[in-house]
């Protein structure tokens, strides 16, 4: 009896002692389970970037200029031509014999026109027969409805969903094109009886003595060189002519035709230098001759092809 309780009390001493051991393992596996969760966290975290609040104000201002110059009406433009490209893909696409078919009655359409017809009766041939072609096809799909063969039917039906579609796309794609006509029509709001204003030159307006032509060009021997004289209106380079006449020395030739430039763009002379806007001539002829007149002839203009077509110089002859 006292050798069963002995040995009782020591089992129990020994499963208390393996218990300890089991808990002592268990708290140090923890332990260093605990640790390392705490180096990886505290390594992670020290390569986490930190921002001063001037680098944070800076990347707010970035992102708010960024989203203000945001190309709202491009992105608004791009899903339209989305939109549409969605449209032109979901065009019913015809198989080729019946693409052949519906082209044939086009052209055939189109050949019963007058040979003088204009693009208008063109396009009333073409539409007439789209919609001539559409009641043909929606009541042959209503009387196949009850057939067994379901061919013509599908056919039918298919025709009927691409000539209802985008037309202008479907003709494109079975190669029919008829230009648009282009009606010019000149719209005449001047009052009757008034005649049509002079061109005006900038500036002052030129005095009777100055003779003024507009769209001239004189010949002369040069008083004074334009290249190098220039002059704010044509009025101007007139009255730099009387001048030069009224107080020339004696033996001076005095001027009596003056050439003024008033286009902006420069004006054309058949020679080698560019000439510019507000260039002001002072020439001398004894018989006063023309260079040119109004307009470029044709033959000219092929044997100097920058030459416009209208004379932009502004001459006259004035007495000497």
């Amino acid at each position: 009896m006292a050798r069963g309780l002995k040995w009782g009390c020591s089992y129990k001493r020994t499963t208390l002692i393996v218990c300890s051991i089991n808990i002592v393992i268990a708290l140090y596996v923890l332990r260093s389970l605990y640790a390392s969760l705490y180096l990886y966290s505290s390594n992670d975290f020290n390569r986490v970037v930190k921002y001063t609040p001037d680098q944070i104000r800076r990347m707010e201002e970035s992102i708010r200029i960024r989203r203000a110059r945001e190309p709202v009406e491009l992105v608004k433009t791009v899903k339209e031509l989305k939109k549409e490209f969605n449209r032109e893909e979901r065009v019913i696409e015809l198989p080729k014999e019946v693409k052949y078919k519906i082209t044939d009655e086009i052209l055939e359409r189109l050949r019963s026109l007058n040979a003088n017809a204009n693009t208008s009766e063109q396009r009333n041939a073409v539409e007439n027969w789209r919609k001539e072609k559409l009641q043909e096809v929606k009541l042959l799909a209503r009387e196949t409805e009850g057939l067994t063969s379901s061919n013509l039917k599908e056919e039918a039906g298919i025709l009927v969903r691409a000539l209802e579609s985008d037309w202008a796309v479907l003709s494109e794609n079975i190669g029919l094109w008829v230009p648009a006509e282009v009606i010019h029509q000149e719209h005449d709001d001047k009052p009757e009886g008034e005649e049509e204003p002079d061109e005006v030159l900038p500036g002052r307006p030129l005095p009777p003595e100055c003779h003024a032509e507009l769209h001239t060009d004189y010949d002369g021997a040069a008083v004074r060189w334009g290249l190098t004289h220039h002059k704010e209106s044509a009025a101007d380079c007139c009255q730099a002519c009387l001048d030069q006449a009224k107080y020339a020395k004696p033996g001076e030739k005095k001027c009596n035709i003056w050439v003024y430039c008033p286009s902006e763009t420069g004006c054309y002379s058949p020679d080698i230098y560019q000439h510019k806007n507000q260039e002001c001539w002072l020439k001398y002829a004894e018989n006063p001759k023309l260079n040119f007149k109004d307009w470029y002839s044709e033959s000219y203009r092929d044997s100097h092809p920058n030459a416009p077509l209208i004379v932009p110089w502004v001459s006259g002859v004035v007495s000497a």
